[in-house]
């Protein structure tokens, strides 16, 4: 019995089946669901998303069960952070990454900037579709200093129209949020 059992589970049939279940379970059953512990005391997190199952209002049994709200989570300042943002910027290459990373931390306009390199852009521009290898900037900041950021990434950028996109932060590391707070400008 044990002999058959290792052969079937050993099938490529049951290997290829095995994560499509279970992606099909988290989908319709969501994650909260299927989780006893909370994910916020496994990783430390401020707080954790619920998770909303694809198909609608069922328990995990297929029964119905009521709607249930999703509140938005904002980060609560205190008297040692400020809203904090991420915002992304996209540049056509490490030269140019590196200058203007530099140059926003050097103006206190962020505390930190991550420069993640190889990342592909496809987009349309002047009517045509394009593909360019770019680096993307990871921008962590005062939510108050989006404007200013933005001009100084206009001004320093040689695309016509750089990207600027902002994330707020819902939550995360204080420490990590006072550091932003105490290395930015008011």
């Amino acid at each position: 019995m044990a002999l058959r059992l290792s052969s079937v589970v050993s099938s490529t049939v049951v290997r290829r089946r095995l994560p499509l279940v279970g992606a099909f379970c988290v989908l319709s059953l969501g994650l909260s669901n299927l989780c006893s512990i909370s994910l916020s005391s496994r990783t430390g997190c401020a707080q954790s998303l619920p998770f909303v199952p694809l198909y609608g209002n069922m328990s995990k049994f297929g029964a119905k069960t009521q709607n249930k709200k999703i509140h938005t989570i904002r980060m609560e300042t205190s008297k040692t952070t400020v809203p904090s943002i991420v915002v992304y910027v996209t540049v056509p290459n490490k030269e140019a990454g590196k200058k203007l990373a530099e140059s926003i931390v050097k103006e206190r306009l962020a505390a930190c900037v991550n420069r993640v390199p190889g990342v592909e852009s496809v987009y349309e521009w002047k009517g045509e579709i394009q593909t360019d290898s770019e680096e993307l900037l990871i921008i962590k900041t005062r939510e108050s200093l989006l404007e200013a950021l933005t001009e100084h990434v206009k001004a320093n950028h040689e695309y016509e129209v750089p990207e600027v996109i902002a994330l707020p932060i819902t939550g995360g590391n204080l420490p990590y949020f006072e550091w932003i707070k105490n290395s930015t400008r008011d």
